[in-house]
């Protein structure tokens, strides 16, 4: 009786083809939306996802202050900063971050669903968030990203 070889994938990152899709955030939920970018920019969507390689692709979001927040997170969820000087720990609530600092929300639930490890920071820079409608990556011809198209 003939054995039967298994063989087991392993992405290279010669083989790895990134797109670059776009996303509109208006109106959708910051915690849903982050999971589902977070999806993308890990490349579990792609059939040769390998956890310790980053087969992601690059995405681009767009009107990000226009997120919604669901429940009482706008006057209740707090964001910190700080310089790491004694004395300066910087507090805002989301409110106040969704009108000055829209795309750091985005920011923090985005990178919060990535590793934190290396391959999680060169992930998350191939994360492009804006404000307003204008973003700088119409040379990379980015396609509108379609969550259902990849089960997600």
């Amino acid at each position: 009786m003939p054995t039967l070889k298994l063989k087991s994938y392993h992405a290279k990152p010669s083989d790895i083809q990134r797109d670059w899709f776009i996303i509109d955030a208006s109106g959708q939920t910051v915690g849903r939306l982050a999971s589902r970018v977070a999806h993308v920019l890990r490349g579990k969507h792609k059939p040769q996802f390998t956890p310790s390689v980053d087969t992601g692709d690059f995405v681009i979001i767009i009107n990000a202050e226009k997120v919604v927040l669901s429940g009482n997170k706008l006057e209740d969820k707090i964001y910190y900063r700080s310089s790491l000087r004694p004395g300066n720990l910087k507090r805002m609530a989301a409110g106040e971050m969704l009108e000055k600092h829209p795309e750091r929300i985005l920011e923090a639930a985005i990178t919060g669903m990535l590793p934190h490890t290396t391959l999680g920071r060169s992930q998350a820079r191939k994360l492009h968030i804006y404000a307003g409608e204008k973003h700088d990556h119409a040379a990379q011809t980015p396609q509108p990203l379609d969550f259902g198209k990849f089960g997600i």
